[in-house]
């Protein structure tokens, strides 16, 4: 029996099946495929790859098991929930479960401060943040039309936002001169050239806290947005999968917390402001595949609950979060808990490095850190910001992702995560890159030192790597071999 040849492929399948539109061939997406082919662990591969790239949050499971063990009702596979099982298994209602939306609509004002209220019949579910993205995007653009993306920006993004919709991302450059915020300069310059480019800009995708940077938008920033919005008539999509991991001040801001602080006046068109929301970071469940859609333009909401029976969250799960989402005790007790061990992680990670002089920008939210590599690239391009990665990534074995990936501007920045490790694994890579770069500094000159000092703000704190504590060397260590990439 013979099969047809990939070079009839084209004629056989579809355009986007095809057309390498996925996103994959990037940097990004390589570091991923070297730490599948030889990942770390402690005895059984102590020399592989530790995956950095990986934002995910292990740090607080405890708790969260703990509340499973003492509410097995919650889950219809228990002797003590199974009364709930056919009811729970039959449902199919995409609007979900009425006691599940209350209780993200619940979770999403707990974890703001209860600052901002969310309305349970405005919450659309997804197949997590990547479904809650693309569907947004359906709703509010055509084949060929454009949203402006800060940058850096997550790299998922160039698959999310455009592989099956057609859009287009035109990026905002932002500058670490000032810290990488946005402005309305920026903005202005990015929507005139896609002007004059003859691209139609539908909306403005904003990170808030950021991803890869770990910042988050002061309120006079988050004005200043609303009025370039307002001005030119387009949606502001407001990616805050991120909301419960600000681990120190200032304190975070959410989209909602403005909107009903400008409620019954003039100043913005809240029909133009959406939220995406999962459970992937601020709980640690990107398993759990929930992605929430929170649009205050009624048509919007309509048309996103009718899509979402493409990727709709299952009841079993929708069950279970219900009653954990509406446990105001747990949830208030789980979100100071991850903070601080957020914070304390932070810590240890970015002052272990910079005892070897290795800087980040200074940040105070998410699962990861914006380190500088600048002055040890041979030159600042992105040629050389890449030929450094790989040494990191196949020599060092750290898979950490290269600021191109990310579309940043300057060469020579890369992002590492830090919460989805034990404490004992975090040593080995602090131990190796502060190897690596002790090294590199031995081996450039004086001249080259002075060339990339820089005026940014960055954590120089030092302190003894005998000041940080570390777990039992017999930890457990959970390093399956495939993740959501994200």
């Amino acid at each position: 029996m013979g099969f047809v040849s990939s070079n009839n492929q084209q004629h056989l399948l579809s355009k986007i099946a095809t057309d390498g539109g996925h996103g994959e061939n990037s940097s990004y997406f390589d570091g991923w495929k070297a730490y599948d082919s030889d990942p770390y662990h402690p005895t059984g591969n102590p020399d592989g790859v530790i995956q950095m790239g990986l934002a995910e949050n292990q740090l607080c499971f405890d708790p969260i098991e703990e509340w499973v063990v003492n509410n097995p009702k919650a889950s219809i596979c228990t002797a003590e929930g199974a009364g709930n099982f056919k009811d729970t298994a039959i449902f199919q209602d995409y609007h979900g479960l009425p006691e599940f939306r209350e209780g993200v609509a619940n979770f999403m004002a707990k974890v703001r401060g209860d600052r901002a209220r969310f309305d349970p019949d405005r919450i659309v579910m997804s197949g997590g943040a990547t479904g809650a993205h693309e569907m947004l995007v359906f709703c509010l653009a055509d084949p060929g039309d454009a949203f402006l993306v800060p940058t850096p920006y997550y790299p998922g993004f160039d698959r999310d936002l455009r592989w099956r919709t057609g859009v287009q991302l035109v990026p905002v450059p932002c500058e670490s001169s000032n810290h990488f915020k946005i402005t309305g300069a920026a903005l202005e310059a990015a929507f005139r050239r896609a002007k004059d480019a003859n691209i139609r800009v539908k909306g403005l995708l904003i990170t808030n806290p950021s991803n890869p940077l770990g910042t988050i938008l002061d309120k006079s920033t988050m004005r200043d947005i609303l009025s370039f919005i307002t001005r030119n008539n387009i949606h502001l999509v407001l990616d805050e999968i991120y909301a419960a991991t600000v681990f120190s001040q200032p304190r975070y801001t959410s989209i909602a917390e403005i909107v009903e602080q400008e409620s019954g006046s003039n100043s913005i068109n809240t029909d133009l402001i959406h939220i995406v929301y999962s459970l992937s970071k601020d709980l640690g469940f990107p398993g759990f595949r929930v992605g929430i859609v929170y649009s205050y333009n009624d048509a919007v909401t309509s048309c996103a609950r009718k899509m979402s029976s493409f990727g709709l969250v299952s009841t079993q799960t929708q069950h279970l979060l219900a009653a954990m989402l509406s446990d105001n005790d747990f949830v208030g007790k789980f979100v100071a808990e991850s903070g601080k061990r957020l914070a304390k992680r932070h810590e240890d990670f970015t002052k272990g490095l910079a005892q070897v002089g290795i800087g980040s920008l200074e940040s105070n939210a998410g699962l990861f850190f914006w380190m500088d590599l600048r002055r040890l690239l041979k030159e600042p391009t992105p040629e050389a910001e890449l030929a450094l990665w790989k040494v990191i990534v196949h020599e060092v074995k750290l898979n950490i992702s290269p600021g191109v990936s990310f579309h940043c501007s300057e060469p020579g920045w890369f992002r590492v995560c830090f919460a989805n490790m034990d404490d004992d694994t975090m040593r080995v890579a602090l131990r190796r890159i502060r190897s690596f770069v002790a090294k590199r500094k031995g081996m450039e000159g004086p001249a080259k030192r002075q060339c990339w000092r820089s005026n940014l703000q960055v954590n120089l704190s030092f302190r003894r790597m005998d000041d940080i504590t570390m777990m039992s060397p017999h930890s457990p260590l959970t390093s399956p071999l495939v993740r959501a990439r994200t």
